[in-house]
């Protein structure tokens, strides 16, 4: 495992838990509006600053009773070659896990989930199939993805759907695509997620410098897009 950062304390990353955040190193996917580049550019990665998961061990080792769980995000864990590993030794600890991933990596998810490996798992869907194949040019990503939340939906774990709307990337016609697209995966996704998270965008440090003065959507853009999604979903929240 590659472990580029250990945030000791969380009430916001796995919610109703009280949790360690657990940042892993590398990312299949460039979204230029990424707010962790030292994660994810591998010129900016700094391989030498690695936590070894030992550490993380040690750590959790001593917060039990303390902590409920841990939240693994990144990059892109299912990219880790160890993750299972770390993850098995963490339930043994007793542990709740919870998993952020892009869902391009069905095969992994399939396997944690077999194994009853994690307890809630939040996919990022960045925009609408359409602008996916525009974005990524490959088929299978969009595949993977479906196949991720066809196994969790059927499966014991939470699911949590969300979207960082960043203008450009995406917008209301956006999220009426996605609502088909979700439907058309599984008519039963929607619900049984936990909940669907509508995430604003906030200028800053950004994978891609243009980033930095992108103008966020006004809250009234953001409800409406929620109100779109709670046709359909009963937990619709507004991260602002």
């Amino acid at each position: 495992m590659f472990i580029g950062g250990l945030q000791k304390f969380t009430m916001l990353d796995y919610p109703g838990k009280i949790a360690a955040t657990i940042f892993t190193t590398g990312c299949n996917f460039r979204c230029p509006y990424c707010h962790n580049p030292e994660l994810v550019d591998p010129k900016l990665i700094n391989y030498d600053n690695n936590i070894e998961e030992e550490e993380i061990l040690k750590f959790l080792r001593s917060r039990k009773g303390d902590l409920d769980g841990i939240c693994i995000t990144g990059g892109e864990p299912t990219l880790q070659i160890g993750l299972r590993n770390f993850i098995s030794k963490v339930k043994k600890m007793g542990f709740f896990v919870k998993l952020d991933t892009n869902a391009s990596h069905s095969r992994i998810v399939s396997d944690l989930i077999d194994n009853n490996l994690v307890d809630y798992l939040a996919i990022d869907i960045k925009t609408s199939p359409r602008k996916y194949r525009i974005m990524t040019n490959n088929d299978s990503i969009i595949e993977n993805i479906e196949k991720s939340i066809k196994l969790i939906t059927n499966s014991k774990a939470e699911l949590e759907l969300r979207t960082t709307v960043v203008p450009g990337y995406i917008n209301y016609q956006d999220i009426v695509e996605t609502i088909d697209w979700i439907n058309k995966i599984d008519k039963n996704v929607f619900s049984k997620l936990s909940r669907y998270a509508i995430q604003n965008f906030k200028p800053g440090k950004t994978l891609h410098n243009g980033f930095k003065n992108v103008t966020p959507y006004a809250k009234e853009e953001l409800e409406k897009m929620a109100e779109r999604l709670r046709e359909h979903c009963e937990n619709v929240v507004v991260l602002d």
